[in-house]
């Protein structure tokens, strides 16, 4: 056999490559992950035909054969920016130990440090992008409409009350104008949000919108390639989905929020409510 016609093996594995590389740049993803990743176990971890059933094989599969990059907080290089911040032991040492904050340029503007909300030791936690106007007015996290959203996500969707959850955002102050946070300003918050997750030891994280999944995740994935699938965040299971102040905009795309919720309160061993949709 000519040495120069490749076996149908060889054609098949450089055709499953091309596929791959061509996968993780549709979704914003730069470069390869690490690790000795085989034909067989890209076609195992393909993404399902239908998004609002999907569960990612890869999730239970070891580090070096997943498509998306082990999703943990990797706190030791984090705490490392901030000496002591590991000595924090409970969420108000923490909330001292940030103080009135001027790491990051979003302190010449803000109104006061938002900084976090609710049970100490919940079991679910929400982590949003940033503040908002009202948000930075009152020094609560999700008190405008999009977090009378969430309250009703939670309350009428989830039977469970607000103060039961735990609720924060990637960055602790306002962008101006209510912008998206920029890549900066986020890595100056993260060691804060990591050492919330630590310090609350949630069940599930709920990481809600772009900002915050991509934040948790290390990822550049979009919202819509991520959400409705369980991923890890330092060893908590955790669950991407639409922001709220999406929702406002596509009301339609609430059954897919509900979707996602559902699979969340399964985790938590919750029932389902047959009116609990918001």
């Amino acid at each position: 056999m000519d040495r120069r016609t490749p076996s149908p093996e060889r054609r098949l594995l450089f055709d499953t490559l091309c596929d791959y590389v061509e996968q993780i740049r549709s979704e914003g993803m730069e470069g390869l992950p690490l690790g000795t990743t085989s034909p067989a176990r890209i076609a195992q971890t393909r993404e399902p035909a239908h998004p609002e059933t999907r569960e990612t094989a890869a999730i239970d599969a070891p580090a070096s054969d997943r498509i998306v990059p082990k999703t943990q907080i990797e706190t030791e290089q984090m705490f490392s920016r901030y000496p002591g911040l590991e000595k924090t032991t409970t969420l108000e040492e923490l909330r001292e130990f940030i103080g009135d904050c001027e790491r990051c340029k979003l302190c010449k503007s803000r109104t006061q440090v938002v900084f976090g909300v609710g049970n100490s030791k919940a079991e679910l936690m929400f982590v949003g992008e940033g503040p908002g106007a009202e948000e930075d007015a009152r020094g609560e996290p999700f008190v405008g409409r999009a977090g009378q959203l969430l309250t009703d996500i939670i309350e009428r969707g989830m039977g469970m009350k607000r103060s039961d959850v735990y609720i924060a955002n990637v960055v602790k102050c306002r962008p101006p104008g209510n912008r998206n946070p920029e890549p900066d300003e986020v890595a100056a918050c993260e060691p804060f949000l990591a050492r919330q997750v630590e310090l609350v030891k949630p069940r599930v994280i709920v990481a809600l919108g772009t900002f915050a999944a991509q934040a948790l995740l290390r990822v550049k994935t979009p919202i819509s390639k991520l959400r409705g699938i369980w991923h890890e965040v330092g060893g908590v299971r955790t669950m991407p989905t639409f922001h709220p102040a999406y929702l406002l905009r596509n009301p339609g795309d609430k059954r897919l929020v509900w979707l996602d919720i559902q699979e969340v309160m399964k985790e938590l061993g919750r029932p389902v409510p047959r009116r609990g949709k918001p």
